[in-house]
């Protein structure tokens, strides 16, 4: 068998490849798996920046001072309303890989990172109105929809076979754009730097993103946007019950990302250079395990280890809210780390669990084979876009509560009980939706039409 050609074009001004068969191992081999990875490789790197700009001013308000004029309470809503925008656009980051070219909008979306961090560097200073901080906050949300677009892209170039290794290091380089933009702040910081030096050090590795993706990544031709299955997606009760469950385990990992510093230096009076020097290892730790929480999802089940994390993740938020009420910092850091890990764990299991469901599902319809894979990855690719918009918008929810948390009672106390609360529910929805058994009076011919989706459920 004769393997199919990269053949790469000049077409709507970008390279584009005809022919991609990443299934047919003879091409893999020859040409597509070079291909693929040169193109993760920049991916990733655009990614890695776009997280990094996202949460730009989860270390910029460190640098605001008594000097600025800002309460605590606005700079969480600065931070909430960049969080609120990230998660939005990723709904059309998702389709603009198909309207576009991957590499095409890779180029594009990096460029658009150029925005939020010139604005910044220009109005950063003493006597700017808050309204104007506020709009420059607004455009950092750009930088979140590039993991939308990128994990949408990199899933075109990989076989089934190399997409959770593929995905997962895609996830996880970005997602060490957080902890890096702190560090590099950290260090600014210690170096008595000002936020003018930090942007200025993003600002050309921005360009080197755009035009590194301009000149070793591809577009594939054959890639579509598939407006059935987004609508199938859409109409489907388990996209919403994943984009709950995510909300606790993305959306509080990009939350707490962006509150943590905030959340030292207020409750506990640490100085920029204090709280600087803690806030990067959270986010760290959760971008590291995060292929852990997937591997152990495929050893065990994506519900049983969602389970179980909300669970670990509760017992932490309560460790925490007692460190709050008895102003223990060691014990509040401490917890606080564990949580961040755990948030890593679950963004793993979770998102494994999606094309499980989906495969399920097929299964139920009565389709097998490859009819039953196809429809599986139809409906799990076009929900994960809109389960990862979702998701992200648990990021405006901490930081409106501290926000609120912090006006009212001047302590993040009252937010970590919500928080506390909410784990509770996810941790109820996950079981009585995927791992909860057919009541023990059910008929035997009910007990059998209910037992096998709820088996195949608790191994996704």
């Amino acid at each position: 068998m004769t393997a199919p050609s990269t053949t790469t074009a000049s077409r709507k001004g970008g390279r584009w490849i005809e022919q991609w068969d990443p299934e047919n191992e003879e091409f893999w081999k020859e040409t597509g798996e070079r291909v693929a990875r040169r193109n993760l490789i920049f991916s990733v790197l655009s990614e890695h920046i776009g997280f990094s700009i996202w949460t730009l001013w989860s270390v910029m308000v460190l640098f605001m001072g008594p000097e600025y004029g800002i309460d605590p309470a606005g700079k969480f809503f600065l931070v909430a309303m960049a969080t609120f925008v990230g998660a939005f656009v990723r709904v059309p980051y998702t389709f603009a890989v198909a309207r576009f070219g991957g590499r095409n909008w890779t180029v594009i979306a990096a460029s658009l990172l150029l925005l939020p961090t010139i604005a910044a560097f220009v109005v950063m200073e003493p006597g700017t109105s808050y309204t104007t901080f506020m709009l420059c906050a607004v455009l950092t949300g750009v930088g979140g929809g590039n993991f939308a677009s990128s994990m949408t892209n990199i899933n075109s170039f990989f076989p089934l076979r190399k997409k959770g290794w593929a995905l997962g290091l895609n996830a996880g380089g970005g997602n060490i754009g957080v902890p890096v933009v702190q560090l590099v702040a950290l260090g600014v910081i210690g170096a008595a730097g000002g936020p003018r030096v930090l942007l200025g050090i993003y600002i050309p590795l921005i360009v080197i993103s755009a035009v590194c993706a301009a000149l070793f990544m591809d577009s594939i031709a054959s890639v579509k946007n598939d407006t059935g299955a987004a609508k199938e997606a859409v109409r489907d009760a388990h996209t919403w019950i994943m984009s709950f469950l995510y909300i606790g385990t993305f959306g509080s990992f990009i939350g707490y990302s962006f509150a943590f510093g905030l959340v030292l230096q207020t409750q506990f009076g640490r100085t920029p250079l204090q709280a600087a020097s803690v806030t990067f290892i959270g986010p760290l730790l959760g971008s590291l395990i995060r292929p852990i929480g997937g591997s152990l999802a495929d050893k065990y089940g994506g519900a049983r280890i969602t389970l179980w994390n909300f669970v670990a993740m509760a017992a932490a938020t309560a460790v925490i809210v007692m460190a709050s009420m008895e102003k223990s910092l060691p014990l509040f850091t401490t917890a606080f780390i564990a949580l961040f890990v755990l948030t890593g764990l679950g963004n793993g299991s979770t998102y494994k669990m999606i094309p499980g469901i989906f495969a399920a599902k097929a299964v139920q319809k009565g389709l097998a084979g490859e009819e039953a894979a196809a429809y599986g990855r139809r409906l799990s690719g076009a929900s994960m876009g809109l389960i990862g918009a979702v998701g992200a918008l648990g990021g405006l929810g901490i930081n409106l509560a501290f926000r609120q948390s912090f006006m009212t009672a001047g302590t993040g106390t009252g937010a970590f009980v919500a928080f506390l609360a909410f784990y509770a529910v996810c941790i109820a929805v996950t079981w009585a939706v995927y791992l909860r058994r057919p009541a023990a009076t059910a008929s035997p011919a009910a007990a059998t039409s209910e037992t096998k989706p709820q088996l195949s459920y608790a191994e996704v």
